[in-house]
């Protein structure tokens, strides 16, 4: 059973973190819930359910659950095309997001966004894109915007490796600095930019350094340790949130799949994927748990049985639901709300 303290509610951890138990048990159920749901939807993918590209973040979920959970609930979230496991951290119903994979109407974004341009504007959650390091000066926008209205609304700006070496990622590092933005920047660097190893094509390949150029504070974090990643970034969360201007955080991580379903892999030696998955953030955090008596076998079992669940039902939902009508192509299009029966053909 779940370790309680003597009033009856769980005990409060002494680790840095400032999370009950009961909260670090839940960033173990989050990491389980974002790994099955991606396992079911490789499993999906692979049954002809969904088409085009998926790109699965399974090794990576400590970064993802780590790091939102240390986020107010209105700051804003700007990932990239690997987001399935930041919507799911930051709340979005597993169901409308896997019938966005299926391409339906019932998805996130009515079947017209996909795998890689999940968005959810009433959880702040402005969507992934499929631009490599495009979505960095829209993440430099909404900083702005709240910088000028005078809140202590930041924006969290997700990106992997690979966007390092575009042009929009010194841009935008540049205009953060400049202009002090509340935004911070998160590098999820998990060695590989497709299929490209990054000491190929870095000539510095500790990432955080490269933000010291523009007079911005960076750090590195282990983004296999969820702790370690909610520690992080709640202090550099509150440091930008109190007009210190922009930070950034390199989160060492790997992907345990390849760059999407389509990607045979052959540029991993098998050892070097057994190497990182004997880190995966969820068995450390199990370990870690059964040994502090804070869980048991029973309660990692029910916790199973529950993300298995909400896996399978989403699927169901997705299978379900109707692909979006002929006559809804343009909604949506127009800012006055025109529909395509209004709007004028080409």
């Amino acid at each position: 059973m779940m370790r309680q303290g003597k009033s009856g509610t769980l005990t409060q951890r002494h680790d840095g973190t400032g999370l009950s138990d009961e909260q670090v048990i839940g960033l173990l159920h989050k990491m389980m819930e974002i790994r099955r749901f991606e396992e079911k939807a490789a499993e999906m993918y692979a049954r002809g359910k969904i088409h085009g590209f998926l790109h699965l973040y399974i090794g990576q979920e400590g970064v993802a659950t780590g790091a939102i959970s240390a986020l107010r609930p209105d700051d804003y979230i700007v990932s990239h095309y690997r987001e399935h496991g930041h919507a799911l951290a930051r709340g979005l119903d597993p169901k409308r997001i896997m019938a966005e994979l299926f391409g339906k109407e019932t998805g996130v974004t009515g079947g017209r966004g996909g795998s890689m341009h999940l968005f959810d504007v009433s959880k702040s959650f402005m969507g992934g894109y499929a631009i490599v390091a495009g979505h960095m000066p829209l993440a430099c926008g909404l900083a702005l915007a709240e910088q000028y209205k005078g809140t202590e609304r930041i924006a969290a700006n997700f990106l992997g490796d690979g966007a390092v070496n575009e042009g929009e990622f010194h841009e935008a590092l540049n205009l953060a600095s400049v202009w002090k933005l509340p935004v911070l920047f998160v590098v999820e660097n998990n060695f590989y930019g497709m299929g490209t190893a990054v000491q190929r094509v870095s000539a510095t390949v500790e990432v955080y350094k490269r933000a010291a150029a523009y007079g911005i504070h960076s750090e590195q974090v282990d983004g296999m340790d969820v702790l370690a990643t909610h520690e992080a970034v709640a202090r550099l969360a509150q440091r930008v949130r109190s007009g210190d201007g922009p930070a950034f955080l390199e989160a060492i991580c790997y992907r345990f799949r390849g760059h999407s379903m389509a990607d045979p892999e052959f540029y991993r030696k098998k050892e070097e994927i057994e190497r990182w998955r004997a880190l995966d953030p969820i068995e450390q955090m199990k370990r870690r748990l059964l040994a502090d008596g804070l869980i048991s076998g029973d309660d990692v079992a029910r916790m199973q049985a529950e993300v298995d669940r909400t896996a399978t039902e989403a699927a169901e939902f997705a299978e379900q639901s109707a692909f979006p009508s002929r006559e809804s192509l343009m909604r949506d299009v127009y800012a006055d709300g025109a529909r395509g029966e209004e709007a004028p053909h080409a």
